[in-house]
């Protein structure tokens, strides 16, 4: 089954064609040892929280952009094999970060709900949330019922849900701390598709307008926790 590999990353925007040449000389690397598809975007509309946020999940300074990826894997063996086999790669070793690595959170994810398809994608909206684990399904039937009811017939592209399934403990920040986690839930990472922001922006305003009065039916996580931004693709392994 797909499994991803889902990272939210501080970049100085100085280094955003440094970081664009990165990426370039990364994913031959990454799908010489067998990863599928490669997508990395650029923080463009990325809100500050009241409780928390992407800024925050990842301390960037003030002249840092968030920046949302994911690697694509044919399954979580795959990509298993891959992180321990590339760790001896020479081609690993040559390469220079235009980042601070200490601060980039990762973790592995497994598609729980999948909708349309992220290819072609012109505009994405992450989020990284956490959600109780006895809410799995609880949370995997919300997600169905947005993407018909809502983001597929406004112009959306796809949706992914990702739940964690290895998501490890850092040093200075991670997954857990990012979303506030609480004893018994699980990471999230998560995208939604867009062909363009003006699309996804329409479609925003839409949604808001028909919630107009309704008081907000109940969801099975904290909505106070979730963090999401919109970005811009700077790279995408399909075009490459």
């Amino acid at each position: 089954m797909t499994y991803f590999t889902g990272s939210i990353a501080p970049v100085p925007h100085t280094n955003r064609q440094p970081y664009i040449d990165h990426l370039e000389a990364t994913w031959p690397i990454f799908q010489r040892h067998g990863a599928t598809r490669m997508v990395e975007s650029w923080g463009v509309d990325v809100p500050h929280g009241k409780v928390n946020d992407l800024y925050g999940a990842v301390r960037a300074r003030e002249d840092e952009a968030v920046v949302f990826g994911w690697l694509e894997w044919p399954d979580k063996a795959t990509a298993d094999a891959a992180w321990q086999t590339m760790q001896a790669d020479p081609a690993m070793a040559d390469l220079k970060m235009p980042f601070d690595g200490s601060r980039l959170i990762f973790g592995g994810f497994a598609p729980v709900f999948s909708g349309g398809t992220d290819r072609g994608v012109g505009y994405v909206q992450g989020f990284a949330l956490a959600v109780p684990e006895a809410n799995r399904d609880a949370y995997v039937k919300m997600a169905r019922e947005a993407w018909d009811a809502e983001f597929h017939p406004r112009g959306c592209l796809g949706m992914v849900e990702g739940w964690g399934v290895d998501v490890p403990r850092g040093q200075q920040t991670d997954f857990y701390r990012a979303t506030l986690a609480e004893a018994g839930e699980v990471a999230l990472f998560s995208w939604i598709a867009w062909p363009d922001k003006s699309t996804c922006d329409a479609a925003g305003s839409a949604m808001e307008a028909s919630m107009a009065g309704q008081e907000m039916p109940p969801m099975p996580f904290d909505g106070m926790r979730m963090m999401w931004g919109g970005f811009e693709p700077i790279f995408d392994s399909d075009r490459a």
